[in-house]
């Protein structure tokens, strides 16, 4: 056999002899196409290999962002919010039985407002869970507060306490998903607002979903031209819908029952989360 036909056998064939040349060439292509046809196998093969582990990345990311990661960056803001009231509270909270008849603060004082991405309030939502307490912030621009803070406060509407429409933001998914449960609020349940100088109890009435085109849930009286005059005191918290879209927005609405001074102590609905102590 000569050198070339050699040459084109595999590892562990052995040459054959043959006295037919044409058989020869025959068996020689066949042994071309099927190593051919083992690295085309080869290259597929490891195509495959990588998709695979780049899903599973995929999949492990998606799973750090949505679940992993809101649970950290959730314990973070509330952290966050707990340290700010307990540098309010400078180590002492009064805790006072409730009177049988509420007291009558007067007109509710309104704190100064901040400057952008600075802290000035801290929310409370017994319906998001017995310790849920989270930081707000000024300004919602997604890179300096959404993002990185939690809630934030739009610039062009009122402050806690205030006549008119005190209106937030924050993300349901994902970046510590401050109002997750934005959609499991029930008529009469109390978000409690908390600034330096007092507490802000507001009493949620309706919920009702806009396109995002819909800014005029920010008016003074939500829904109305701003030409009305307003005597309510209004929050108004604003979140994406559904989960995962920006379709659509999510709009809650609460009205002011009461207030009251902070050397008053906080509301009894979270005077526990406040003082756990007591």
């Amino acid at each position: 056999m000569s050198d070339s036909a050699a040459s084109d056998l595999g590892p562990g064939e052995a040459p054959e002899e043959s006295g037919d040349p044409q058989g020869m060439l025959t068996r020689r292509a066949a042994l071309r196409r099927a190593r051919a046809k083992r690295q085309r196998v080869t290259f597929v093969g490891v195509v495959g290999e990588l998709l695979i582990t780049a899903g599973v990345l995929v999949f492990l990311f998606l799973g750090w962002q949505l679940w992993l990661n809101d649970l950290i960056v959730g314990e973070q803001h509330r952290e966050e919010a707990a340290e700010l009231a307990e540098t309010w509270n400078s180590g002492n909270v009064p805790i006072h039985e409730q009177p049988a008849v509420p007291i009558d603060y007067g007109v509710p004082i309104v704190s100064a407002k901040v400057g952008d991405a600075q802290q000035f309030a801290i929310m409370y939502v017994p319906r998001f869970g017995s310790d849920y307490q989270r930081t707000v912030w000024e300004g919602v621009s997604e890179s300096k507060v959404l993002d990185t803070k939690g809630i934030g406060r739009y610039p062009e509407t009122q402050l806690p306490g205030e006549v008119g429409n005190f209106a937030v933001a924050a993300h349901r998914t994902t970046y510590g998903k401050p109002f997750s449960d934005i959609g499991e609020l029930r008529v009469g349940d109390k978000i409690i607002i908390r600034t330096q100088d007092a507490y802000y109890t507001y009493v949620f009435r309706n919920m009702e979903y806009v396109w995002p085109s819909a800014i005029d849930v920010l008016n003074p009286l939500p829904r109305v031209p701003d030409t009305m005059e307003v005597t309510d005191r209004i929050l108004t918290m604003t979140s994406c819908n559904p989960r995962f879209s920006r379709a659509e927005r999510i709009i809650a609405y609460s009205v002011l029952e009461s207030w009251q001074p902070a050397e008053a102590g906080p509301p009894a609905e979270i005077a526990a989360l406040v003082n756990p102590e007591g």
